[in-house]
């Protein structure tokens, strides 16, 4: 993968060449953005860089052996840890159990999430996460020389999902790496991070695609008018993926607004046996939509309460949510946002510590109750 593969991030691309021009790249870098950025991207044409036989000004040449190595992500001095979910055929997995998919999702494409990697392995219900086993995977895979390259790099993505023991391995690792070894941690929420990590790693922070240069690739990829293109680049908040979901008008999205707008009624009519039905219907889904359908939630409310506020311009809603919006956003005012958003902060960490999914979202649901209508 190379720089001009990535969409716009001119400043971060001319920063990372820098740093390897002036010989200053820092052992551990920690890549931090908001989903669908382009932070895997730009950490893997980075190490794509660093490995070149000859570099150019602006971008790894794309022809060298190493090059066509890294565009296939088969150069054996590049090295990927991520999550990945137990099954039956694998109740001790590790990264490279799954190292086909992962080269396959990537490659499709590198502007993924989490969700869309647990879909590709077939198990959208789990719950995965990088396992202590990893760590041993690690120190043996950074304990080898280098095949080819001057370094080996270690791309881990989401450092934030590793187990607690294999994150202070690393930590080991870090504070006293290997010779000739590149860290690149590629994270969404660096805060989870062991805080001993990130001090020892040189952070930096992706921002959102600027307007122009996701305008640009929208309308090379997409037929849209001029019209169509400016909103969808409003309501895509410089994330690519979020683009592309408001185009395809994704399930998930629909899924989400149709829990979404069903919750808030039988909240509003108080309907008590109706919340205990919704609630097993949510509980069934996984946990991972469950997080996801709790983040939409937030962003929804947030919208309402910019909408009640009079501060149109300000909001991000497409169609569908605006109409519905535009007739509940009274109900979401300074008196209950901030509780309304504690009550969901509090549900999306309970189902990341596997509490009972029922009960918990029972348990938010009788509390909207009182919220939306004291």
């Amino acid at each position: 993968m190379q720089f001009k593969d990535i969409i716009g991030q001119e400043a971060t691309k001319s920063r990372f060449i820098q740093t390897v021009t002036d010989n200053r790249v820092s052992h551990a870098q920690l890549i931090v953005g908001e989903n669908g950025v382009g932070k895997l991207a730009l950490a893997i044409a980075f190490a794509q860089y660093v490995s070149c036989q000859n570099k150019q000004a602006n971008d790894s040449c794309g022809q060298c052996p190493s090059c066509k190595k890294y565009q296939k992500l088969v150069h054996p001095d590049l090295h990927f840890v991520f999550p990945v979910v137990k099954a039956k055929a694998a109740s001790n997995p590790v990264s490279d159990t799954y190292i086909e998919n992962w080269r396959k999702q990537v490659l499709s494409d590198p502007y993924f999430d989490l969700n869309d990697w647990y879909t590709s392995l077939g198990v959208e219900n789990a719950q995965g996460m990088i396992y202590s086993n990893e760590s041993n995977e690690i120190l043996k895979k950074l304990s080898l020389k280098t095949y080819e390259s001057d370094y080996k790099i270690m791309i881990i993505w989401l450092p934030e999902k590793m187990h607690a023991s294999c994150a202070n391995k690393l930590l080991k690792l870090i504070e006293e790496p290997p010779s000739k070894t590149l860290f690149f941690l590629v994270s969404e929420d660096p805060n989870r991070i062991l805080q001993t990590i990130r001090s020892r790693a040189q952070m930096t922070k992706i921002p959102r695609i600027d307007k122009e240069a996701l305008c640009s690739a929208l309308k090379s990829e997409y037929n849209l008018s001029d019209t169509e293109l400016n909103n969808l680049v409003r309501l895509s908040e410089g994330s690519y993926r979020k683009a592309r979901i408001l185009i395809k008008n994704s399930d998930e999205n629909a899924f989400n607004f149709d829990r979404f707008v069903s919750i808030m009624r039988i909240c509003y009519a108080r309907n008590v046996l109706e919340l205990m039905t919704w609630a097993e219907e949510i509980s069934a889904i996984g946990r991972e939509r469950q997080k996801s359908f709790l983040q939409y939630c937030l962003r929804m409310i947030r919208e309402n309460f910019i909408l009640n506020l009079k501060q149109e311009e300000m909001v991000f809603l497409n169609g569908e949510e605006m109409n519905f919006s535009q007739r509940f956003s009274p109900f979401i005012n300074e008196d209950n946002v901030w509780p309304i958003a504690d009550e969901l902060t509090k549900a999306y960490n309970d189902i990341e510590r596997n509490g009972n999914a029922k009960i918990i979202f029972l348990d938010l649901s009788l509390r909207w109750v009182k919220l939306l209508r004291p």
